[in-house]
């Protein structure tokens, strides 16, 4: 890695208009450097997360998969993985689709879907996030004022029902204090009924444990949404939006025990990465 120019892409993903969604840095390595190069690399691009790619030998995808924060490592990030998948795609217009071998997570897919205006669509594969009824009292106040009409639990995922998309856009959430709680997701969601975007369901996410107070477009948060509201809704489909400060939009699906995530992507700068 001694020297080393690294190919380096910042995409804008689960958007097609450049400058909204989440960004992502995808980064194409040949080999592994050591986990503290990583994590520097993560905190020196400062987006809420950075993608490194590994070509993977051993046959099970086509390539190894990591995500770093500026602060950490991740078990799972969707929108990175979107971008990564774009990237790939972009490469080579023939292709169809592209696997990602990740630590904790299994074999990802990213799948080619269409074209729209200004930006590639695609189809996002990952495990659904299942979520049981349960109590997180503590947690509530440091939310807002809003009391939540449900709170659903499951591993990192923490999801908080509120009675209108108002009630989620006037959080003010304390970040410090949900902090504590360390690498677990705050989402909160309503029925979209009436919002501007038009969709079915909204949500803002807070991930301040990781470094992301509140993050602009978050897959994995989607993948526990999926199965959530999937139930509510009487469907197995449905759209969604981030209302964060960027925004960014969804197509979800559940399939089986998959959350299928709908998304574009737009490549807003491309170059070499210096490695020292």
């Amino acid at each position: 890695m001694t020297d080393s120019k690294v190919p380096y892409f910042h995409v804008d993903a689960f958007t097609a208009t450049p400058l909204k969604g989440n960004q992502a840095a995808v980064m194409m390595l040949e080999a592994w450097p050591d986990d503290a190069t990583l994590q520097a690399i993560g905190a020196e691009n400062m987006f809420a997360e950075t993608a490194f790619l590994v070509p993977d030998h051993s046959g099970a995808a086509d390539f190894e998969l990591r995500w770093f924060t500026p602060a950490a490592e991740v078990a799972m990030c969707g929108h990175a993985t979107l971008a990564s998948g774009h990237v790939v795609l972009a490469q080579d217009p023939m292709r169809g689709r592209v696997t990602f071998a990740t630590r904790q997570v299994g074999i990802l897919e990213v799948a080619r879907a269409g074209d729209v205006h200004d930006g590639d669509v695609y189809a996002l594969s990952l495990p659904a996030m299942e979520t049981a009824l349960a109590a997180f009292d503590e947690a509530l106040p440091l939310l807002g004022a809003a009391v939540p009409q449900e709170v659903w639990r499951g591993g990192e995922y923490n999801i908080f029902l509120y009675a209108s998309v108002a009630e989620v856009m006037a959080l003010t959430p304390h970040f410090k204090a949900l902090a504590a709680y360390g690498d677990v997701q705050f989402i909160a969601t309503a029925n979209g009924a009436g919002h501007a975007s038009g969709a079915d369901v909204v949500s803002r996410v807070f991930v301040p444990g990781v470094g992301i107070d509140e993050d602009a477009a978050t897959g994995s948060a989607h993948a526990a949404l999926t199965p959530f509201w999937t139930k509510r809704l009487g469907r197995n489909s449905f759209s969604a939006h981030q209302a964060s400060a960027r925004g960014a939009d969804f197509a979800c699906r559940l399939e089986g025990d998959r959350a299928m995530l709908g998304g574009s992507c737009v490549t807003v700068v491309e170059g070499l990465f210096r490695l020292p």
